[in-house]
């Protein structure tokens, strides 16, 4: 080859390379381009307790939707949309994502040019007319009162060799941006909720009762198993009633489990049928409807024949050092993972076990206050001493002031427990809970998990 044919060939070359930069790299940037640079997006956005509301799309791209997670303030309550408007713990988190959000500026203009959108992973993972399903970014979105819009972004891909750095753009808006990005926002359930279940301390159980025992489905008869009572002694030590011969109770495995109830951790939550946490309060459960009744059966909890509310896999009472008794029933295997458990997406194949994914556990809680928990001390003989003055008590005015004073102690122990159970039942009453399979496994043991080789 001649040297005039190779500086063709060059030429060429350079030119096709040059031409595939400018094609399948951001457009060039013109000095126009970086007259708002270091502006915030939305400078009239500055109180991020404006913000009653955030959503974020997210797009799946092996299934081609987006999925929506939406926080907001709703009759007096924050909830989550999209888990059954469960209520939720927000207000601090909100708060604190919007005023990242505040901080979002545009610091380092990229492109204008919609054909870089896919690259930059800035396309609008709500529209339907983007030819394909790559380069779709997350949108979120802050709302103030009567939802205006407070800001609104498409964030989509790390900005190469530029760490905290992500493509931003405003939806409806070419213009892409590199712009710091602060904050973390989470579309995880378990974060943006009161995850503690029975919110509890190991050290105020006092006693648990596991009451093991199956359901006949077909007679509505109850197979029992076996009854376990553990008690805290005088001197805080575990016991068991009816220890066999040879063996102790197991102090480590006891000790899980109390640490695993204290802990007791939400993983998915399905709403009950309306009314039917008020019909539970019917000893026969005669006002229970049809769709109650189903409603419970496919979660595992049946009605005995003597109108007792009872579970596949048995219960635990759980007693604190408040008086209050909390019921948590056992129910059917649950299969799956992301929105399939924590807010029942797929309903179907729910329960078997020939399901897919990782166990979890259907959990029905109520609450209850044990009458003569606290032992009520003798009233005094006489109020006389209301009407004396102190210095005139008689030795028996002092006694029954003592006593009138351990009394309404008595009386305001009672009242707090009573109230505790209420307040608990009220969060309760509309919910099945969903727990894992694991911390299951921790608190419904046998009798043979909780003992061990006695040691003498």
């Amino acid at each position: 080859m001649d040297e005039t044919r190779k500086t063709i060939v060059f030429a060429g070359a350079a030119v096709i390379l040059a031409l595939a930069a400018f094609i399948f790299s951001p457009s060039r940037i013109t000095p126009e381009a970086f007259l708002d640079q270091g502006e915030p997006f939305y400078p009239e956005f500055t109180d991020p307790n404006e913000a009653t509301t955030l959503e974020v799309i997210d797009y799946n791209e092996s299934s081609g939707t987006a999925r929506p997670f939406k926080v907001t303030f709703k009759n007096g309550r924050w909830t989550i949309p999209s888990h059954h408007d469960y209520p939720a713990d927000a207000k601090e988190r909100l708060a604190q994502t919007a005023a990242g959000v505040i901080d979002i500026k545009k610091d380092d203009f990229r492109t204008s040019n919609a054909a870089d959108h896919e690259r930059c992973g800035v396309v609008d993972p709500l529209d339907a007319t983007a030819p394909g399903l790559s380069g779709r970014g997350s949108r979120i979105t802050l709302k103030g009162a009567d939802d205006r819009i407070l800001a609104d972004y498409i964030v989509g891909y790390e900005v190469p060799d530029r760490e905290g750095f992500r493509f931003v753009r405003i939806p409806g808006q070419n213009r892409v941006y590199a712009a710091r990005m602060n904050i973390e926002i989470s579309t995880n359930f378990a974060d943006w909720i009161e995850t503690n279940l029975l919110q509890i301390t190991g050290d105020k159980i006092d006693r648990v009762m596991l009451k093991d025992y199956s359901i006949d489905e077909r007679t509505r008869s109850v197979i029992p198993r076996d009854n376990i009572e553990l008690k805290r002694d005088d001197e805080q030590e575990w016991t068991m009633a009816g220890l066999p011969k040879g063996k102790q109770l197991d102090s480590a495995t006891v000790q899980t489990m109390m640490s695993t109830l204290s802990g007791l951790q939400i993983v998915g939550v399905r709403p009950k049928p309306e009314g039917l946490s008020a019909s539970l309060t019917d000893p026969a459960g005669g006002d229970i409807s049809q769709e109650g009744r189903l409603s419970l059966q496919s979660k595992g909890y049946f009605f005995t024949r003597d109108g007792q509310l009872m579970s596949n896999e048995g219960e635990l009472n759980v007693r604190t050092s408040d008086g209050v008794i909390y019921i948590l029933r056992f129910g059917e295997v649950l299969y799956g993972s992301g929105l399939e458990v924590t807010a029942g997406a797929a309903e179907a194949g729910e329960t078997g076990s020939d399901g897919q994914g990782q166990a979890n556990r259907f959990l029905f809680v109520a609450a209850g206050f044990e009458p003569g928990y606290f032992k009520k001390p003798p009233e005094p003989r006489s109020r006389d001493y209301l009407e004396k003055a102190d210095s005139l008590w008689t030795e028996a005015d002092r006694q029954n002031k003592e006593r009138q004073d351990a009394l309404d102690a008595w009386q305001r122990k009672v009242e707090h427990g009573q109230e505790l159970a209420s307040d608990l039942n009220n969060r309760f009453a509309d919910w099945y809970y969903v727990i894992s399979e694991d911390s299951f496994d921790k608190i419904h043991l046998t009798r043979e998990a909780l003992t061990a080789k006695s040691e003498s």
